[in-house]
């Protein structure tokens, strides 16, 4: 503290040097971070000055034997306080106390928020404090930890005591309201620390359940930290260095996060992560960038805490339990109150084959609630001794294929992951462990993305699941269903390493395979798998796969349909398990298109391809039975369908045509008609518009349907042969989006002067600011004398709705539209002819065009 600070005499000086203090300390202790200063020494030497000016304003408001105490608690009294957090304050005392000093504890805390900290402030007598820890379980825990900071000793002494005492909470209610309310907070972060913008604090493996063991290591053993436990055996020495070092690594980010912010902000965001990473001077290489591997690091030790965390709380739960139920499996495996114990739990010195057997055991037991804490605690001490399977003997590789082949194998694959065995045993998946991808696409990291995957197959393979039409259907058709869960293991195992991961992968699996010497024909079914895990989606989100000529060359690639089940299964949960808001009903919908067509050309021979016509027959057929079924005339029908272009009848389903059919026949006596259903899954909407043709359409109603909070996932623009546009969207449901009717009044409005309507402005989201992604826009000839132009930018608001009003302002028109959105990243493929319907073959045209794109994609346009 500078001398101006101790002489200070009045509460203007003493503000005036507390915010220089406080400015100079949080200078300090950036640029110690920056040098790689231990966060011990930094968190100390910040509560120390801290604790000096607290006790000198106290000084300053009230001298002499108040009779009051003043304490710190929580954060602050467990003297573990960071650059902006609030330090929490008790004015302890007898009521009578509060009253006759109401006006200096006013002034107290008053200069306190004048010198520039953020205050959390309580007055209360020691049963005051007692009646709020009853109510209020956080009250109670902040009371935990409490150091006196200046007055009266006895009064904190007597707080001391009755915070320590039984009455407020047993242990075992203490024990049961922490880890209730550690599950709801887990449970907002979706239960894993492997988030694109993790919270430091409150996430899974975060600091608050490093401090709610402390919490109870307190509450019910009566020690004064985590440390304590150690002597009592119930934590292994390893155990508390790598909680310890874990802890600092985690500590030391929000002690960083909190002095770059400038505020208390806990959550790793994208805005903080690259400033961070150049704070602590981490470097790019050419396959990790310096963000992921601050991120890495992160999620890494975030793992071990929520590891170690989880451990401890079934020890707290066995020693509050009432009574030990042991139920014997066999001379090695009891379980012990619903855990898996070994007799054991050295596995060290026997080394891999126990382990798996160990795992093999419990996916035989499907009422075990998981590995007791003490064999989880064997495991992890076996860790550093697991070798990887290259320097494996050949029975621990036959072992592991054994496991992983049996019917719960899946389970053991996950649960292998979770306690980090499998990235000893396959180095390749100890790279990505805790590897994140700097992009708005994969919201978790690439480990967890994998174990999401092979969830996902795993409930396939259980039955329906909501959201997905056909998997659980394909699943029984595969003939090892092992395969499909190492497809799913390795298909982005070589992430990060540059190059292309696909292939990368897939020449680790079959190093792999041979190692592990399994059949030539499992073999080649996994490594093609890996090799092609993004065909299916690639060909079904960039290309218009009703076109005989797309799926007969899909098809042609996969070749049979014993390859085609397998990439289908795995592509679903590949797509599923990257976002939660990746899969809806417009993609279940394409990709079990695509398979069902593919099946077909391979059931019948790829020497008999797929015939447009035959397709535009089969389509008329099947819709006409249906529409007559419904009571339709067919005459009705053919007359309509007479001024349908031929196309209608290759690109739509029949399910489709029946739906638009039905509508426009419904509805002839309006000028247009607007038809509007929900799609299977409740999460999509098909909207189709039949109206008469004039220029601005399509911009018009991207733009209304953007004003509407509907994000266009697929267009396709149709003319009849009686001067309609026919146009079908599919649109994603939007946080507020209205109901049917409103969206087709809007339309109805918007359709009187479409020409008129312009791109709504949007405030572009925060996090897709760090991102940068060129625009590229291409363009090559297409079949009907139309014009192909493919358009890679950065995603934002409105994209769509300003891509076709810069169209119209161009005068061309569109007749086909796919979006694919990959986080930060558009690539849209739209099918253009000039106002003619003729291809744009003028390279001053497409050169025009091109710019006046660019300049409303970058901004040089309104």
């Amino acid at each position: 503290m500078s001398p101006t600070f101790e002489r200070a005499g009045s509460a203007a000086e003493f503000a005036t040097a507390a915010k220089r203090m406080l400015a100079e300390q949080r200078s300090a202790l950036t640029e110690n971070l920056a040098k790689g200063a231990a966060i011990e020494p930094l968190i100390g030497r910040y509560r120390e000055s801290l604790d000096a000016m607290v006790a000198k304003a106290w000084a300053l408001c009230l001298s002499g034997d108040t009779g009051l105490a003043l304490v710190a608690t929580g954060g602050y009294g467990r003297g573990e306080l960071y650059p902006h957090s609030d330090i929490d304050l008790l004015v302890c005392g007898e009521e009578a106390e509060h009253f006759g000093h109401a006006d200096a504890i006013g002034r107290f805390f008053s200069l306190l928020w004048d010198s520039g900290l953020k205050v959390g402030q309580a007055v209360r007598s020691v049963g005051q404090c007692l009646e709020q820890s009853r109510l209020d379980v956080a009250t109670y825990t902040s009371l935990l930890e409490i150091r006196l900071l200046a007055g009266d000793a006895a009064v904190f002494r007597a707080l001391e005591a009755a915070v320590n005492s039984p009455e407020v909470y047993d242990a075992r209610g203490y024990f049961e309201a922490k880890r209730d309310e550690q599950r709801q907070r887990h449970a907002k972060f979706h239960n894993t620390a492997d988030n694109l913008e993790p919270n430091l604090k409150e996430g899974p493996g975060g600091l608050r359940d490093f401090h709610t063991l402390n919490w109870l290591s307190r509450k019910l053993y009566g020690v004064e930290s985590i440390a304590g436990l150690v002597p009592l055996g119930l934590l292994g020495e390893a155990e508390w260095q790598a909680l310890l070092r874990n802890w600092r690594i985690v500590a030391r980010l929000r002690f960083a996060l909190h002095l770059v912010v400038k505020r208390p902000e806990e959550r790793l965001l994208f805005d903080h992560q690259k400033s961070l990473a150049e704070l602590f001077g981490l470097k790019d290489t050419p396959d990790n960038l310096a963000v992921e591997q601050l991120m890495q690091e992160f999620f890494r030790s975030a793992a071990i805490l929520l590891r170690i965390n989880d451990r401890l709380l079934q020890r707290f739960e066995e020693h509050l339990a009432e009574e030990q139920v042991v139920t014997e499996i066999d001379e090695h495996f009891v379980l012990k109150n619903g855990y898996l114990l070994a007799h054991d739990n050295r596995f060290s010195a026997d080394g891999l084959p126990r382990l798996f057997e160990l795992f093999a055991v419990w996916g035989r037991q499907s009422d075990c609630r998981g590995l007791h804490s003490d064999t989880a605690r064997g495991l992890a001490e076996s860790l550093p001794d697991i070798l990887s399977y290259a320097d494996q003997p050949e029975s621990v590789r036959a072992a592991f294929i054994a496991l992983i082949s049996q019917p719960q194998g899946v389970l053991s694959l996950q649960r292998l992951a979770r306690l980090g065995i499998l990235a000893r045993y396959l180095p390749e998946f100890g790279q990505v462990t805790g590897r994140m991808q700097y992009d708005l696409f994969h919201v978790y990291t690439v480990d967890q993305h994998t174990l999401n995957v092979l969830e996902y197959i795993r409930r396939f393979e259980q039955g329906r699941v909501d959201g997905f039409s056909l998997p659980h259907e394909v699943f029984p058709r595969l003939r090892k269903p092992h395969l499909i869960w190492l497809a799913g293991l390795f298909h982005d195992i070589a992430k990060g390493r540059g190059g292309d991961h696909a292939e990368l992968g897939a020449a680790d699996f079959t190093r792999f395979a041979r190692s592990h010497e399994l059949p030539a024909a499992d073999a080649q079914l996994v490594e093609w798998l890996v090799a092609q895990h993004l065909l299916m989606s690639f060909t079904a989100q960039k290309f218009d796969i009703s076109d005989p000529d797309i799926i007969n060359g899909f098809a042609g690639k996969v070749a049979d349909r014993e390859h085609l089940d397998y990439l289908y299964v795995l592509t679903c949960a590949d797509i599923a398990g990257t976002s939660p808001k990746l899969w809806n009903a417009f993609k279940d919908q394409l990709l079990a298109d695509l398979y069902t067509a593919a099946r077909y050309v391979l059931r019948v021979g790829l020497e008999h391809p797929l015939n447009a016509e035959d397709i535009r027959a089969e389509t008329r057929n099947m819709a006409l039975a249906k529409l007559m079924d419904a009571g339709f005339s067919e005459g009705d029908v053919q007359q309509l369908w007479q001024t349908f272009p031929e196309d209608a009848f290759l690109r739509y389903r029949p399910d489709q045509l029946v739906w638009q059919t039905q509508g426009v026949l419904s509805q002839a006596a309006q000028p247009s008609q607007i038809l509007v259903r929900e799609l299977v899954g409740k999460d999509s909407l098909e909207i189709f518009v039949r109206t008469p043709d004039r220029d601005g359409i399509i911009s018009g109603l991207l733009s209304t349907l953007d004003r509407l909070n509907l994000s266009v996932v697929h267009a396709r623009i149709l003319s009849s042969n009686d001067g309609y546009a026919l146009d079908n969207f599919i649109t994603l449901k939007g946080s507020h989006t209205p109901d049917a009717k409103r969206i087709g009044q809007t339309l109805s409005a918007a359709l009187k002067d479409p020409a008129s309507i312009k791109p709504a402005k949007h405030l572009l989201p925060s996090r897709l600011r760090h991102f940068k992604t060129p625009t590229r826009i291409e363009f090559c000839p297409a079949a009907g004398d139309r014009t192909l132009m493919s358009l890679v930018c950065a995603d934002r608001p409105g994209l769509l709705a300003d891509i076709g009003y810069a169209l119209l302002q161009r005068k061309v028109r569109v007749h086909d539209a796919r979006i694919a959105t990959f986080g930060e990243r558009a690539e849209d493929i739209f099918v253009l002819s000039d106002r003619d319907n003729h291809a744009l073959s003028d390279p001053a045209v497409l050169h025009g065009l091109q710019v006046a794109l660019l300049d409303y994609l970058e901004g040089r346009k309104p």
